[in-house]
């Protein structure tokens, strides 16, 4: 029932007032689904005892705000550990019939920053296409992976049940629930693909640039915890619970700066709690349907504004690509400067960090569930930015606002310029996620590892078959 500018929903759990968008839509923000202490496991709130007042954003999870953060408005005056709250988007007018499919956002963040309620996560602009959109919160770093807890990942698992519970009530199909992230949340997809007891929270799954290097095992968590508790001073979790949260967060950051190629210093852990032995094995022959895409210049987010790469010669691109190449190094070389003709070294290295941390990783996935008859497809985001003068080009994460067709969003146009051009490749990316939620299928046809069909997001958007096949191979071991 909708009052002014206020509308209230009631579900098996209680009563929620949200808010009516000028467009005429709902929204309901920092909805608690949660609670839990300091590394123990969320404590679902089934039932509100009072109406809940769910019109703005609530606590996120402790962090150390990356770059992207504080661009879009992330300070430490909105950190809680009391952070487990979710945001619901609607169309208007809906009622327990309407079942329309409900999208599930993770957000990325390397598992140590971000939060549901950043701008560019706000979910009307796909509600409007005939979907219920739900973020969520989880906690984070050293509080949400330390160890092989998987907190965070229970704190997913708490706000998928609160779904099932309630979302009939807000007009979605608890029947129908596609889960999607992108970067770190992206790999949380595929951890939770290989998460017990969750057959019935989730239907469908999309992983934008997934992080898959970010997943470890058992081994690693233990020996990844016992050197956080050394920087801590402490000898175990209990003793750490009664230190405070800039002392958490300082310990974190020192241990995140340690070297690490897998960038899994707080991440899903698979045989800890609740995850499964053998993530990505698992996953692979997980039968539901699955999108993966990445972007074709993921590293150049990163790499664009290292200083100390920009010195990089030809001495230091033979030996990078000997290291990773070996005898392969020299056909490695010649194939990356044909496919990225004119870049300098730095951008060359960073082309080849792309394919090892990000586009071969999702190659692989996918032929895994080829090789198990699962239905996949996979997307290859090209659109290159103008901003910077063009350095960042298909960087990481800026296929965002477009997923979400959110290029009016806060800070979006300091990533993506404001060409007209960017309007149509929203159109186009987020109504393939929606059509997917919808139907179980994007508009393209099925990967399958003969042809390879990848389609690629661009202003023109095309089918492309086994693209850049010569540096696919290079990683053919």
């Amino acid at each position: 029932m909708s009052m002014s500018n206020q509308v209230n929903v009631t579900s098996p759990s209680g009563t929620f007032t949200g808010s009516v968008r000028p467009d005429g839509q709902y929204e309901f923000r920092g909805i608690r689904f949660a609670i839990a202490d300091r590394w123990a496991a969320p404590v679902d709130v089934e039932t509100y005892d009072e109406i809940v007042e769910a019109t703005s954003n609530g606590p996120i999870s402790p962090q150390v705000p990356g770059f992207l953060e504080q661009m879009l408005g992330t300070t430490a005056d909105d950190m809680s550990e009391d952070c487990l709250n979710l945001n619901v988007f609607t169309p208007s007018g809906l009622t327990t019939d309407s079942k329309l499919p409900v999208l599930y956002w993770i957000h990325g963040g390397a598992y140590t920053n971000g939060s549901g309620s950043i701008a560019w996560y706000d979910g009307s602009h796909l509600a409007a296409r005939g979907c219920v959109v739900v973020s969520i919160n989880y906690r984070l770093g050293a509080f949400g992976f330390v160890g092989e807890g998987n907190y965070g990942v229970l704190d997913m698992l708490s706000g998928l049940r609160w779904v099932q519970r309630n979302i009939a009530s807000f007009g979605g199909n608890p029947d129908n629930v596609t889960i999607f992230g992108e970067s770190a949340g992206g790999s949380a997809v595929i951890s939770l693909m290989a998460t017990d007891g969750t057959d019935d929270l989730f239907h469908k799954a999309w992983a934008m640039s997934p992080s898959i290097g970010q997943l470890r095992e058992l081994n690693r968590a233990h020996e990844l915890e016992a050197d956080f508790l050394r920087i801590l001073g402490v000898a175990s979790l209990a003793d750490a619970k009664t230190k405070s949260i800039p002392e958490l967060l300082e310990a974190q950051t020192e241990a995140s700066i340690a070297p690490s190629k897998g960038f899994d210093i707080f991440s899903p852990t698979g045989g800890g709690v609740a995850v499964r032995n053998n993530i990505l094995s698992v996953a692979s022959q997980r039968k539901i349907p699955f999108v993966v895409g990445t972007n074709k210049d993921e590293n150049k987010l990163w790499s664009a504004f290292d200083q100390d790469a920009a010195s990089n010669g030809q001495p230091e691109w033979e030996k990078f690509t000997s290291e990773i190449f070996g005898d392969q190094a020299q056909s490695a070389r010649k194939t990356y400067e044909e496919f990225r003709p004119g870049e300098q070294v730095r951008e060359l290295m960073s082309a080849v960090n792309t394919d090892v941390g990000f586009r071969q990783r999702a190659q692989d996935f996918v032929e895994k569930r080829c090789a198990n008859a699962l239905p996949s497809w996979m997307y290859w985001f090209t659109w290159a930015t103008p901003a910077f003068g063009g350095i960042l080009g298909s960087c990481h994460a800026i296929d965002i606002p477009f997923a979400f067709d959110n290029l009016d969003a806060q800070g979006t146009e300091v990533l993506t310029g404001d060409d007209q051009e960017r309007h149509a490749i929203a159109e186009r990316f987020a109504q393939e996620i929606v059509q997917f939620a919808t139907h179980g299928h994007p508009s393209w046809e099925q990967f399958n590892t003969t042809t390879r069909p990848t389609m690629e997001i661009n202003v023109e958007c095309s089918l492309l078959n086994d693209p850049e096949s010569a540096i696919r191979q290079l990683f053919i071991r």
